[in-house]
Order: structure tokens, then sequence, then C-alpha cells
């Protein structure tokens, strides 16, 4: 542990995190006596109605050799109640140090703290004792090697294979492994870092990074704007830049960065596209980071720096509706927050809204629909999996369980679904005006499900109350069935595959024949969706054989023939597929292809053994998921 005395005092930020409160909440000032939401949080300990974090300096090592995080975080705190006398803050595996607390924001004191016993699921609260007139609290901590919210990777787990790599995932809460922090949606704090890796290796953050920073070994961020704590983000690796434009760039690997930027060139206008419908990007600049295969999501909204798996770099850019997802969350989900995990829609739901909306925007209707109908059809799989009929809605109770159990279909793409079915119900204008509304009144804000029915009901409802009505509403959001009339997403370039499909089926034409090599990658995933499991032989080889398609480069296409594979017991792609289980651990590609083996006693067997040799490689999220659906237990 560094020396006390070496890390810069309050006294030395305060200032500039007074002026980086004010000029980020202005106009929307979101800063009173009052905490920023007034409903706990079930997955928080933090005592947010009593004292609030409005702005955090982390001081840290990064050590790839026993795999820890080890340094200070000060926190800068408001009170709500003045008679407070406890903070309390989330962690899970911190090994705490020391504490401290400080009323002038440069002398410091030893402070009285304690752990409370571990929940399997919340982690543990660090309750610190806290004078009357403590305006600040300084932890000492490190992480443990199995932190819930990093993965370490050797050098030959990244794509160049020449150095190890470390990336956060703090989404929905994991930042309290690797950081003591108020772990909720519900509050917003701006954040400063100093950051301290090997020589050579570079440090983002989602914050604003140095493009051309010096491998020194030590790097500083300041995150100006407030966000909460599952958007603090931190990433090491042999990393290099290039810029797509003045605004936006992408970080990768050297081997990946050509064809990273390459495939994503068309960011700029996506942003372009975003501002004229929804309002001015509040961020600064928008930055990719490409991490390792193992990353276990598409991508992570981090603001300024998203971050994003390899295997959305198709080559033709059938998948960069991904980029263009990530990049919405910088209206709905970076400025506009769900409060709790229940109210999750409110993130995914309107930016996949959004998301089709950008691809309208910039690639046209037809490939606009492609998205909204692969949703849906996403939607549909999901219901016939989630046996908890609460959790085909809207409004999940998910108190007492993971929030990652949240993370399914229904709140992307039902919530998508619903608001547009309001867009086709007021006009698409109209309903985009009243989305940028909603986005300027909320901005830098955390909101529930009843707050935007409100406004639905006192802004757009009361302009067009033939066109909206209340009951509609409420069983959009509560009831698990989807409304009776409502609206189907229908896409003229899927009805061409259908038909191909059905013809190739029917035995009238070879596989050859039916156009695929013209197909993008959003094309074949609805083919494959709709294939069956009663496949011959010689189909089965006419797919792998005369298609290639065991031997694709395309991570999603490869995917769902994999499953398509196991469905029908194809035993010449096991061997493939399990080099491509051992290759990547995106959990929208491998989970399932493990669910599709797990459904027979021989095929749970073959599982189990693929997974013995591939866990290691998964990230700690992706490793609890498939653990619970190879143990048989019930999806969320």
């Amino acid at each position: 542990m560094r020396d006390l005395r070496t890390i810069p005092t309050f006294s030395s930020w305060l200032p500039a995190a007074a002026a980086l409160l004010l000029s980020a909440c202005m106009p929307h000032a979101i800063r009173g006596d009052h905490p920023q939401h007034s409903t706990p949080d079930a997955h928080s300990y933090a005592n947010t109605q009593q004292v609030e974090v409005r702005h955090l300096v982390l001081d840290l090592d990064v050590d790839f050799s026993s795999k820890q995080l080890s340094g200070t975080a000060d926190l800068l705190l408001h009170r709500h109640d003045p008679g407070a006398e406890e903070l309390v803050l989330d962690t899970r595996e911190l090994a705490i140090a020391n504490v401290w607390t400080s009323s002038d924001n440069s002398s410091w004191q030893a402070s009285a703290y304690a752990l409370d016993a571990p929940d399997p699921i919340l982690g543990r609260a660090l309750r610190i004792q806290l004078p009357k007139d403590a305006t600040a609290v300084r932890v000492a901590y490190s992480t443990a090697p199995t932190a819930s919210g990093l993965q370490w990777l050797a050098p030959e787990q990244t794509a160049d294979g020449n150095h190890p790599f470390l990336f956060s995932q703090s989404q929905a809460i994991h930042a309290r492994s690797w950081i003591p922090i108020q772990d909720t949606p519900g509050v917003r704090l701006t954040y400063e870092a100093t950051i301290r890796a090997p020589k050579g290796l570079l440090a983002l953050m989602s914050a604003e990074n140095e493009e051309n920073a010096k491998r020194d070994g030590e790097f500083q961020f300041r995150m100006p704007q407030p966000i909460p704590a599952y958007l603090i983000a931190l990433a090491v690796g042999d990393l290099r830049f290039q810029a797509m434009s003045e605004r936006t760039g992408v970080y990768a690997e050297p081997s990946v960065l050509a064809a990273a930027a390459k495939e994503f060139e068309d960011t700029e206008a996506m942003m372009v596209a975003t501002e004229a419908l929804y309002g001015p990007y509040r961020w600064g600049r928008y930055d990719l980071l490409i991490l390792p295969p193992s990353f276990p999501y598409g991508g992570m909204e981090n603001p300024r720096l998203t971050f994003a798996s390899p295997t959305v770099i198709a080559g033709d850019k059938s998948l960069v509706s991904l980029v263009a997802h990530e990049l919405a969350h910088s209206w709905s989900g970076n400025l506009v927050t769900n409060s709790n995990w229940n109210n999750f829609w409110l993130n995914e739901g309107f930016t996949n809204h959004l998301t089709f909306r950008i691809m309208e925007e910039v690639f046209g209707d037809a490939r606009g629909m492609m998205e909204r109908s692969i949703g849906y059809q996403n939607l549909i799989a999901a219901f016939g999996r989630l046996e908890n009929p609460r959790d085909h809605t809207l409004d999940p109770d998910i108190t007492g369980r993971d929030p990652d159990e949240g993370v399914t279909s229904v709140p992307y793409n039902r919530g998508a679904l619903f608001l547009w079915n309001l867009q086709q119900a007021v006009g698409e204008a109209e309903f985009d005006a009243f989305l940028r509304r909603w986005f300027d009144a909320k901005a830098f804000q955390s909101v529930t499900t009843h707050e935007f029915v409100r406004f639905l009901k006192q802004d757009l409802m009361a302009k067009h109350p033939e066109a909206i009505d209340y009951d509609s509403i409420h069983a959009w959001i509560h009831h698990a069935e989807l409304p009776q009339g409502h609206r189907v997403p229908e896409s003229s370039a899927f009805a061409k595959v259908d038909q191909q499909r059905q013809r190739w089926l029917a035995g009238e034409i070879k596989a050859t024949q039916m156009g695929s090599k013209q197909w993008n990658s959003r094309e074949w995933e609805h083919f494959f969706n709709a294939l069956g499991t009663d496949l011959s032989r010689a189909q089965l080889q006419a797919l792998s054989r005369d298609l290639r398609l065991t031997f694709t480069d395309n991570a999603i296409i490869a995917s769902k023939w994999f499953e398509i594979a196991i469905k029908n017991d194809y035993e010449p792609a096991y061997p493939y597929i399990e080099k491509y289980l051992q290759r990547i651990g995106r959990m929208k590609l491998t989970v399932p292809l493990y669910r599709a083996m797990a459904a027979t006693s021989e095929g749970r067997a073959r599982a189990e053994a693929i997974y013995a040799r591939a866990r290691a490689g998964y990230h700690p999220i992706a490793q609890a998921t498939i653990d619970k659906l190879l143990a048989g237990k019930p999806e969320a």
C-alpha cells in the first residue's frame, strides 16, 4: 500500500469536483437536499436516504501477478440527514485495510468500521462510523483474484497473445467487487482516478481518455458527468487507437484495430442521426474498445468508451446495430437511468427502440425492420423458456435474486415492442419528439416505470387520447401476455428468406441455390430461427459442406448453425462446437449451445465435459450463468 501522504487530499480536487457537479447537472439540476431517488434499492445496502456519495477519487495499482487491484477510494459525501452516524457502502470480497474520515478536506482521522456477514448475492455491507462534521471518507482496500466484476487474462487469452489483459464489467451490481461504493443505479456521482499499471500497457476508463497517453505506468482520468456506479469501467492491455472522426475512434489490440475501425466507420453518422432525433450527445467523445473474445456481452455502454466483443466484427457491417445500441445508451440508460433493476426495461427497452430508429435513419427502413423482427422472434423464444409468468412482464420482481437474472430478452424486446406500438399509434415524428422531451426532462436522473407512465399520460396521452388508452399501457407493463391486437414487425427481406428456406426444405432447390451468399447476419439468424429440429442427415450435410457453415468466421452465424446441429444431433459438428466454446465467451452465443446440449442426458454429459475445459476462460458472470444452467436450475 502506498504511503498515505503521497495520495492527493480532497482539498486538491474539491473545487474542481464542485465545478464538475454544477456543469454536469445544469440546466437539469438533480443535486438537491433530498436523495436522488426516494425508493430504496433491494440490491444495495447503501443508506442513501441519509448519506449520499457525490464524487469518487480512485488511486489503484494493477497487479497482474496477484490478479488484484489495491489502493484507496475517497468518497465525497452529501448528508441528507445531518444526524446520520454512519455511511453504509456495498462491497463484495474486498479486503478492507483501513478507513479514515475528514471534515476539513485536508486532515484525516482513523474511523471505526465493520463488515456485515456476506450475502451470496449482495456481498457485504461496509459500515463506517461518521463524525458529525465528516464530509469525506477514505477506504484503503484490495480486491480478490475472484472479483466478479473483473477478468484477468493471460497473454494467450488475448488476440495478439503478447501481453496480459484486464477489464471490468460492473453492471449490474459488480462495481462493489472492485470499489467500495453505493452500488445502486439510483445514485449518480462524478469520479477521478489514478491508475498504475505495468509500463508499456495502456489503461482506459469510462472517462476522459488521452488518446496518445504515455505508457509510463501511470494514468489520470476524470469523468465530469454524474453516472451510477455500474458505469464505472476500467481496462488495461496492449491497446492502440485509431480515429474514425473528430469525436469517435476505436481502441483495440494491434491485430484487430484496422478491421474494427473499418467495421464501425459509420459511428459518426449514427451519432449525427441520433442527435437529430433525440438531442445533443452530452458526453464529449464516443469511442469503442474492442475486448478479447471472453467478454460476456456483445457490448457494454460505459460512457465515453463502449466495451465491445470482437464477435460483432463480421466484415460486412451486418452487426453494427450493436454499436447503434450502445451509442443509444448515451440517451437511454446513461443519461436517463433505471432507478433500480426491477425497472431495467427503462434502460434496455428504450435503447432497443432507439437502436432500431438509428438503423432506419442510417441504413434505411428495411434494415430497421429486420432488427425489429429479430427482436420479436427473440422475445417469443424467451417467453417459451422463462417459467415465472412475471418475468414475461416489464415489471418483474427480482428482489432476493441476482439482477443478472433479469438480463433476458424481455426488457430489451418487449420494451422496444411496447414503444414501437406507441409510435405506430401516434406517428413516428410525434413519438420521436416525445422521447426527446423525456430525455431532456429527465437528463442525469434515475427514474422508475411509474414516473415514465406519469410523463406519458401528461405529455403524449393528453395529446392523443384517441390513440392511447391507459388499460393498454397497463397490459404492456404488467400482464404476462402481450396485449391483444398488438402490432408485429414484419420484414419483407425475411419473407424472401422464408420462401427460399421452404423451397430448400421441400427439395425444390439445392442449398447453394437459396441465394444465401447475399444474406447478411440478420437474414441468416432469421433462417435458423425457423429451421426446426427434424432435418435429415443429407440436409445437415448440405448446410455444413455446401454452405461451409461449420467453418464460417462469422460468430453469430456459427452459433446459430451449431445450435441447429446440436438439436438435430449432427455429430460431425461437435469437435468444431467445442473449439468454438473454448474460444468465445459471449453469453448470447455460448449459452444457447450449452442449453441445447443440456436438453438430453447424453448432451448434458457432453456439455459438462466441454465446459470443464472451457470454464477458466469465461468471465465470472458467464461462469455463474452456465453453472446454473448445467445444474438444472430453472432459467430466470
